[in-house]
């Protein structure tokens, strides 16, 4: 029967970029802050950050005991920081849960409900704008650059030499004009830097002068 139960799990942490902002004179703050307190759980937690995995998996990789492991769990659950994703069984049929980061950034904030909610929804355009950038720049990357995949090495560029009349470029003049080319950023990611920049001027500048 054991062997009709799922063993492993496919789940994945879920992904969404609207931050948790939490106000740090809250209660949600009392709990974020004391789940994190102990070295134990801040490890867990940058261990689930890498992948998914039940509590025993998780016990094993930081190299604590199973119960320590489930009691920090069961904190950083409980302040919302980690969440349950899939259930599977061991060999025995015995239920393990798996755990995954929250799906939400977080972002402690010193102010009032009224700050912390406008925060809250200026960060979110922050980041949308920063993933609609993100898209951008590849268009931009693909149109006026030498495509998506220079970014990554993975143009081969062109190998073909002339023996005809115009005579050859020298070593020397070759290695000067690579060096310079080289030393030019490609235009995706020019105009990302560029965009960044903007944004993060935009939203430093709506900070300082937001209406207290």
């Amino acid at each position: 029967m054991a062997d009709l139960l799922p063993s492993t799990s496919d789940a994945s942490a879920p992904q969404t970029a609207e931050p948790r902002v939490i106000g740090v004179d809250s209660d949600d703050a009392d709990n974020l802050l004391g789940a994190l307190s102990s070295e134990t759980a801040r490890e867990l937690l940058a261990a689930l950050h890498e992948d998914p995995a039940t509590p025993s998996a998780l016990a094993e990789e930081i190299d604590t005991s199973l119960q320590n492991a489930q009691y920090h769990l069961g904190n950083l659950e409980d302040a919302d920081v980690i969440q349950v994703i899939d259930t599977i069984y061991s060999e025995k049929g015995r239920e393990m849960k798996v755990y995954a980061p929250a799906d939400q950034p977080l972002v402690v904030f010193a102010g009032n409900e009224e700050k912390t909610t406008g925060l809250k929804a200026a960060l979110s355009r922050l980041l949308g704008a920063f993933g609609a950038l993100g898209l951008l720049s590849l268009a931009v990357q693909e149109a006026f650059g030498d495509g998506v995949g220079a970014l990554f090495g993975m143009t081969g560029g062109s190998s073909s030499s002339s023996d005809g009349g115009m005579g050859t470029m020298s070593t020397e003049s070759t290695q000067t004009a690579a060096d310079a080319a080289s030393s030019v950023l490609p235009p995706g990611v020019l105009f990302f830097l560029g965009g960044a920049l903007v944004l993060s001027l935009g939203f430093a500048w709506w900070y300082a002068n937001r209406s207290e």
